[in-house]
């Protein structure tokens, strides 16, 4: 009978990274993913209720108005702990820069939460934050590359 310990190392890890590291990583970009449907949501619905709004007829209805304003804000706001989860998986497994990392999360932070206290605004905070996802979507990107680039030089060799 194989034993894991009598197996190679090559076949446990891929590239030093363990399968579960891998799949944590994997799970990490799919939730981004869902962070960036919900940000091409918010603009969608940003778009289509201000237009509506904005027709003349529409003036005075109260709950075009609100979804206008408040659904992109939800939608960007639903978005915070899951790039907060991203960072933290980038950070764990250093796909990313420490400083990259703390400096995306902590300008978008401070600036929604100096925003809320001190100009009772939030748009520009929010705005940050859908930056913050684009920007993990890249070290994901670059990552899972890494490992296809490194497989390629491997089975060249």
């Amino acid at each position: 009978m194989i034993n894991a310990s009598d197996q190679p190392l090559q076949s446990k890890t891929q590239h030093g990274f363990a399968p579960l590291a891998i799949a944590r990583i994997k799970g990490a970009q799919r939730a981004n993913q869902i962070a960036i449907y919900l940000i091409y949501t918010a603009i969608l619905a940003f778009m289509i209720f201000g237009t509506i709004a904005s027709i003349k007829a529409f003036h005075d209805n109260q709950l075009l108005y609100q979804l206008f304003y408040n659904l992109p804000y939800a939608l960007i706001a639903l978005t915070i702990p899951i790039a907060i989860y991203d960072a933290l998986v980038i950070y764990r497994y250093r796909l990313n820069q420490p400083s990259m990392i703390a400096l995306s999360i902590g300008v978008s932070a401070v600036v929604l939460i100096g925003g809320l206290l001190f100009a009772d605004t939030a748009w520009l905070g929010l705005a940050c934050w859908v930056g913050v996802a684009f920007l993990f979507k890249v070290s994901f990107k670059r990552f899972f590359n890494f490992l296809e680039a490194e497989a390629d030089i491997i089975e060249e060799a």
